[in-house]
């Protein structure tokens, strides 16, 4: 049997390894940093070290050992080619990385491999079985050859062509929908379902509101409110209320659910809400942070049903001029559960039910959101585009989706309340410099931007000066402005997202750039997301007096997180990938027309019409002429022929590979 599936995808098999660690090879005069490793399909890797500009590049006859996400320490070389990526050794696995390997177990006897699927591990693993030992049953499976399991490398050692790793979960029989959707969970380090415990004790959490309860809230019962959300949704967290006040202003209360009234600190399910963090959404399915009793009955503001919030309450002009606000702990009843295109055609028509109070806050929401704009909040008109899959999960259309009125008037009554919460806590309280949690957005780096620059130049953009967060605002407007329409709208859009930093969750306040707001937090979904949870704690606590609270603590959990935000993030990538190369299963040999989406030195990502589906385009597929990657102009340049290829251009593509099991498409350039 072969071992190793390094063969099959091209990539030579490892010598037998002498030794994890070999920096005392190295001079200690070499730059020697420490970071985080991540692999290609072809052995090679990248290692992402803090203080380092660049990624560094590790050849993979410098990778001894090491396998994607190990925290490694790495010798960089001493001299770095002109145009090329820093290069570099890896001489310590600092450690090994605790996250999955998805693969397919293949059982000879008492031999055992998990044969991996990822392109990110060139490796198969191998898992020891002791004389009479039986394959683990986990969640209710049984681990058996041909069954998909999730693993984790323990060891790799000495002398041994392959790492050696424990079965850490038995997701199912490969290709059911179920099994490959769990997968990606697992791969990512996320759970898809809850213990006993945590079940047992949501169940057990009354639904009973007491008269005591009561007295304490502030009651909305008797005025118009309604939820708006997706057609699909089942748990409703943010409510609206509207009325008409005397003096011609209006108050608007954006009412949560009251999650922390049931959840308490130090509870099973608050552990688990933590640790999880955040719920995850993918192509198919939501895994909730909180269980099904919190999250779609006793937390969800379902209407006619009395439910629990904490508000924010503003008394608000046409304009979008807030007079006076008041945040506090309320009790509401929905009137209406809208969705957005039921909304959207009461904004378009001017009738149905609550046609004068959604045509208002309409109005209301248009006035905010062009006072943000003014200020300096980016917009990114990226098309994002959604999946729709049958009742056994298979992909049956992919189209794009749209934001209309009824989505902003939704968001920017959300981003109102999360900007004055922040806003109240930090400058109105008596506490001085009271610890929070912040979402924070920094922005861009100069060298980013300078790349941005260089590229726009290409097409005869000026960007005009970015010193400052204003004129770099102002410069990316413009930029936008100048481009819109043109074939390289798309191109100076995705480089401007890739300049920005990433958004976050911090105790330290340095502003929302994006949004352009000097104060900002998140409020409003404490069922979806545990920073919500803890931003509610920590206004009442406040707003009842208490001191300020641990700082170096809410760091630690804003980092959690942060990171655990993250990897939701990729899963939810990662299953839209596989179900987009599911739909394209059945085009192989199909021509399409395409837009260059991206550059390497490896080759072009190329987006096809109408779905904008992406797959890569090979320079070894390219047999007209050998091209090499110019990183400063972005790109790809013929040798002899001196044909270019670069973002934003137009080409037409034959689909020649669609690779399920490592969620890539692999296309060939048509003509």
């Amino acid at each position: 049997m072969a071992k190793k599936v390094n063969k099959k995808r091209g990539i030579k098999a490892p010598k037998k390894r002498k030794s994890v660690r070999i920096s005392e090879r190295r001079s200690k005069s070499v730059q020697q940093v420490v970071g985080v490793l991540s692999m290609a399909r072809d052995g090679f890797g990248f290692v992402t070290a803090e203080g380092v500009e660049d990624d560094i590049f590790i050849p993979y006859s410098k990778m001894h050992g090491a396998l994607n996400g190990d925290t490694v320490k790495v010798a960089m070389s001493e001299r770095k080619k002109e145009g090329k990526k820093s290069e570099g050794e890896i001489i310590a696995i600092i450690a090994r990385s605790d996250k999955p390997h998805i693969g397919v177990l293949s059982v000879r006897g008492n031999q055992v491999w998990a044969i991996i699927e990822s392109s990110r591990m060139p490796y198969d693993i191998k898992i020891p079985l002791k004389a009479g030992e039986q394959l683990p049953t986990i969640g209710g499976k049984q681990a058996a050859n041909g069954v998909k399991v999730a693993v984790v490398v323990t060891s790799w050692p000495r002398g041994s062509s392959e790492p050696v790793g424990k079965i850490v979960d038995v997701l199912g029989k490969p290709g059911d929908n179920n099994t490959e959707m769990h997968a990606i969970l697992a791969e990512f380090g996320l759970p898809y379902r809850f213990e006993t415990d945590v079940e047992n004790a949501a169940n057990k959490i009354s639904d009973k509101i007491s008269a005591s309860e009561r007295k304490k809230r502030k009651d909305f019962t008797g005025i118009t409110t309604f939820t708006i959300d997706p057609s699909a949704a089942k748990d409703f967290d943010d409510a609206i209320s509207y009325r008409e006040l005397e003096n011609g202003h209006y108050e608007v209360g954006v009412h949560i659910a009251d999650v922390t009234f049931y959840v308490r600190p130090g509870d099973p399910v608050d552990k688990e809400a933590y640790e999880r963090a955040t719920s995850v959404y993918l192509v198919d399915r939501t895994i909730p942070m909180l269980p099904e009793n919190l999250s779609n009955k006793l937390c969800s503001l379902r209407p006619h049903v009395e439910k629990l919030c904490f508000s924010a309450v503003f008394e608000i002009d046409d304009n979008g001029s807030v007079f006076n606000r008041w945040f506090g702990r309320t009790i509401i009843n929905s009137d209406y559960r809208l969705d957005y295109e039921q909304a959207q055609d009461i904004i378009m028509n001017h009738e149905g039910p609550l046609a004068n109070e959604i045509g208002k806050l309409n109005e209301i929401a248009t006035a905010l959101r062009k006072k943000r704009f003014e200020k300096g909040a980016i917009n990114f008109e990226r098309p994002e585009m959604k999946v729709e899959v049958d009742e056994t999960g298979k992909p049956v259309n992919v189209h794009q989706k749209i934001s209309v009125e009824s989505n902003w008037l939704i968001e920017e009554f959300m981003l109102l309340a999360n900007r004055n919460v922040a806003e109240y806590v930090t400058r109105m309280l008596p506490i001085k410099k009271p610890t929070f949690v912040y979402r924070v957005h920094e922005a861009p780096v100069a060298e980013k931007l300078d790349s941005l620059r260089r590229f726009a130049k290409n097409f005869g953009h000026d960007m005009g000066p970015t010193e400052n967060t204003k004129q770099i605002s102002k410069a990316l407007s413009n930029l936008f402005a100048e481009a819109k329409d043109k074939p390289e709208e798309n191109a100076l859009q995705m480089l401007a997202l890739r300049a920005m930093a990433r958004a976050c969750y911090s105790t330290d306040n340095v502003g929302h750039y994006g949004l352009a707001f000097q104060y900002y937090t998140h409020f409003t979904s404490p069922i979806r997301r545990y920073p919500d949870m803890m931003v509610h704690r920590l206004l009442s606590m406040y707003m009842d007096g208490a001191p300020s609270q641990n700082k170096e603590a809410f760091e630690t959990y804003c980092k959690h997180s942060s990171e655990r935000e993250q990897l939701a993030t990729e899963a939810e990538r990662a299953s839209i990938k596989y179900k987009l190369v599911e739909f394209m299963q059945d085009k192989i040999g199909q021509v399409f027309d395409g837009t260059v989406s991206g550059v390497t030195e490896w080759g072009m990502y190329v987006e096809i019409e109408p779905t904008k589906i992406e797959g890569m385009v090979s320079v070894k597929e390219i047999t007209s002429d050998y091209f090499t990657f110019d990183e400063d102009t972005y790109k790809l340049v013929g040798k002899a022929t001196k044909k270019t290829f670069t973002l934003g251009d137009k080409v037409r593509v034959k689909v020649i590979r669609a690779n399920l099991e490592q969620k890539i498409l692999d296309f060939e350039l048509v003509n």
